[in-house]
């Protein structure tokens, strides 16, 4: 069966628009004359018969294409296997830009009009939309008569474009199983389709080196990267040594590079380099590995620990904190005491700003359908991230992905079930734990649900699972489950609770064989225990050392820090004063440390020096002057000084993570630290850090 790239593309947003489009949606989706678009249905309705599906038409509502979602689910997978003759402008878009940024010399405009069999003024047309979209990556269209055509820029903003082509129109299924599984594309024309012209741009061998190489150090990252970050890396280092090789080079600030060097993602960058270096006999510029740790820093963190002791986490803390305050305001639901949302923000915002402040541009496939679906509180949040972060413009995909933090928060749980599920999604916490808790809400027998990235798949025994629903095609990788949206829309709820209920039959009719204290194996119970008494260890070193000290004298700030450390190593919780003395003081001039609207600021260091993590106050009867994390000066009388040893194992950093977010976690905390009152203070930190370690245990 043949079609037409436009009927293809009408076919694809029905589906995914469950509830219907207007005929002009359509027209201007695919940038073609509302009587086109009634021309093209003709025919749609026949493709979608085919099927079993019926389009609906009616008159000032719009077209609906309707059927059991089987059904659905046929026609969407026979999309995928089908030849089509020609493009839509989008797709044509797509492979006349990454033509451009592949090659280095101007092209003729008959020469793109005849591999995409259109005419020369139809290119022409395209690149008027392309020149738009290419300011995005300050890149600039250069186009003269018998000259051509060409993409002038910096070659990091080239390589930023072409990863965005990639991250766009492949199927992140598909691009791991090229990695993994050796696809054969060569049975394809490259013009088959988008997905196999970005995935030829690379070379498949190098791309499998590559992964090896990332694979190889990814036990030294303090967290895991999620899907889409992963690909990102692998993306970045592929096109880097492919335009390498050619002789392109990119430049990275070197002040920055400065300041990046020491952390430890740039040690895991250098790292990857030396490997990429050694596998390829290349030299590899410097600039590569500034760039490498940017995607590090910038990945969507997928872990039980927050990390907050790093730099510039305590203000995305305070951040967090605003801005969950201005969208409770808004929407008039209760927010500030929902601890899952608050971390869950905290480590998404953390990567999200390092994105947004170096450029690194991100595709979220779900933008379109939250912006329908989640129409008021996209733009609640939109208004609310411009309040809060008035200094930085936050693009619709990163909008997007808060908007479902805040749905998900918004759904609660309404029992204790029985049975377990798994939710299957391509990339990000914020899609996952959204279809998790709606699961949970809708379906009330699921008690457990954990949640799986693609490239977890081949370690998940799937049978353990009374459910398993994904938010994307599996293809051959697991055969019994439910592919649903994001979303999970009436019909999808209908037939999850069908299965359910068999299998809740089942469940009940069977003795039940799931006694954690049974199943637990001695290497758990040696972990768990291993666990506890870390949380405990360190919990009572921080309570034993936990001191406030009146500082009556009329002292600098530089004086109060010597004098804190002093008294620290006296103590011997630091071995080296005037290194953990100039580490506290470096960190201030990489960022503000007041709170602001507080007369607190948070002092932190993790250092080699530190032997013991310490958590102190220091309470000032002459108040100073201090850069807030705001960047605004504020007038502070209460210094809290928080110390870590570079090497800590990870409970030591989420309990002073815990204690970072208790700081400024209500009105009512923020006044008891600033009391200074010692006993009140010690009384409420005990208190909540039993809770804390009885959640996590």
């Amino acid at each position: 069966m043949y079609i037409s790239g436009r009927e293809r593309k009408i076919i694809e947003e029905l589906l995914n628009n469950r509830s219907g489009m207007t005929i002009e949606e359509l027209a201007s989706i695919l940038d073609v004359s509302s009587r086109t678009i009634h021309r093209d249905l003709k025919i749609v309705k026949d493709i979608v018969a085919e099927h079993r599906l019926t389009l609906n038409k009616k008159a000032g509502v719009g077209v609906k294409l309707e059927g059991s979602l089987d059904n659905k689910k046929a026609l969407a997978l026979s999309l995928d296997q089908v030849e089509y003759t020609d493009y839509t402008p989008e797709e044509r878009h797509a492979i006349i830009l990454t033509t451009l940024l592949e090659t280095s010399e101007p092209i003729k405009l008959f020469t793109l009009a005849n591999e995409l069999n259109v005419t020369v003024a139809t290119v022409s047309h395209d690149l008027d939309k392309i020149e738009e979209s290419l300011k995005e990556y300050k890149l600039v269209l250069i186009r003269k008569r018998g000259y051509g055509v060409e993409v002038e820029g910096k070659e990091s903003n080239k390589r930023a474009a072409l990863s965005h082509l990639i991250s766009k129109y492949v199927d992140e299924l598909d691009f791991m199983l090229f990695i993994k599984k050796n696809l054969d594309t060569s049975t394809k024309s490259p013009l088959d389709s988008i997905s196999d012209r970005l995935l030829g741009l690379v070379d498949q061998s190098k791309l499998k080196t590559i992964e090896k190489s990332i694979d190889y150090i990814k036990q030294d990252l303090p967290y895991e990267l999620a899907d889409r970050s992963y690909i990102g890396l692998v993306v970045h280092l592929a096109l880097a040594i492919e335009r390498i090789q050619k002789g392109e080079r990119i430049h990275f600030d070197l002040d920055y590079l400065k300041e990046l060097t020491g952390t430890k993602e740039y040690m895991i960058a250098e790292k990857i380099i030396t490997e990429l270096q050694n596998e390829f006999q290349l030299s590899i510029p410097v600039d590569e590995i500034g760039y490498i740790t940017m995607h590090l820093l910038g990945a969507k963190l997928r872990s039980d620990q927050d990390y907050l002791l790093e730099d510039s986490s305590i203000n995305i803390i305070h951040y967090t904190k605003a801005l969950i305050i201005e969208v409770e305001k808004r929407i008039g639901i209760p927010l500030t005491n929902q601890k899952n949302l608050f971390h869950d923000l905290v480590s998404h915002l953390k990567p999200t700003i390092y994105r947004i402040q170096t450029d690194m541009h991100i595709n979220n496939p779900l933008t379109e359908e939250i912006k329908r679906d989640y129409k008021e509180l996209f733009q609640t949040i939109r208004d609310a991230c411009a309040i809060v972060f008035d200094n930085i413009t936050f693009p619709e995909e990163e909008i997007a992905y808060l908007v479902l933090h805040f749905a998900s928060a918004s759904i609660p749980k309404k029992s204790q079930p029985k049975l377990s599920a798994l939710v299957i999604c391509s990339s990000g916490i914020g899609t996952s734990k959204m279809l998790g808790s709606r699961i949970n809400q809708e379906i009330t027998e699921i008690d457990q649900i954990d949640h799986c990235s693609l490239f977890e798949l081949d370690s998940i025994e799937s049978n353990n699972y009374d459910l398993i629903v994904s938010t994307i095609p599996l293809k051959e990788q697991i055969q019994d489950y439910e592919l649903v949206s994001p979303i999970l829309t009436e019909n999808e709820i209908m037939k999850l609770k069908s299965i359910i209920k068999s299998k809740t039959f089942i469940a009940q009719s069977g003795p039940s064989d799931k006694d954690d204290g049974e199943t637990l194996t001695e290497l758990d119970i040696q972990k768990r225990l291993e666990r506890m008494q870390n949380y405990s260890r360190v919990t009572l070193e921080l309570l034993l050392s936990f001191e406030i000290y009146k500082v009556e004298e009329n002292c600098s700030k530089e004086e109060i820090i010597k004098l804190a450390c002093d008294r620290l190593a006296d103590s011997q919780y630091i071995i080296d004063v005037p290194e953990v003395y100039q580490a506290l003081l470096k960190r201030e001039k990489l960022g503000g440390l007041g709170i602001p609207g507080t007369k607190l600021t948070l002092f932190h260091a993790r250092q080699e020096q530190i032997k013991k993590p310490t958590f102190v106050i220091y309470h000032l009867s002459n108040p100073i002057s201090v850069k807030g994390m705001d960047d605004n000066h504020m007038i502070t009388d209460t210094l809290l000084l928080m110390l870590s040893p570079l090497e800590a194992e990870s409970e030591c950093l989420e309990v002073l993570s815990f204690i970072s977010g208790l700081i400024i976690s209500e009105q009512e905390t923020i006044a008891l630290f600033e009391s200074s009152n010692k006993d009140n203070i010690k009384q409420y930190l005990s208190k909540k850090l039993n809770e804390f370690i009885n959640e996590k245990l």
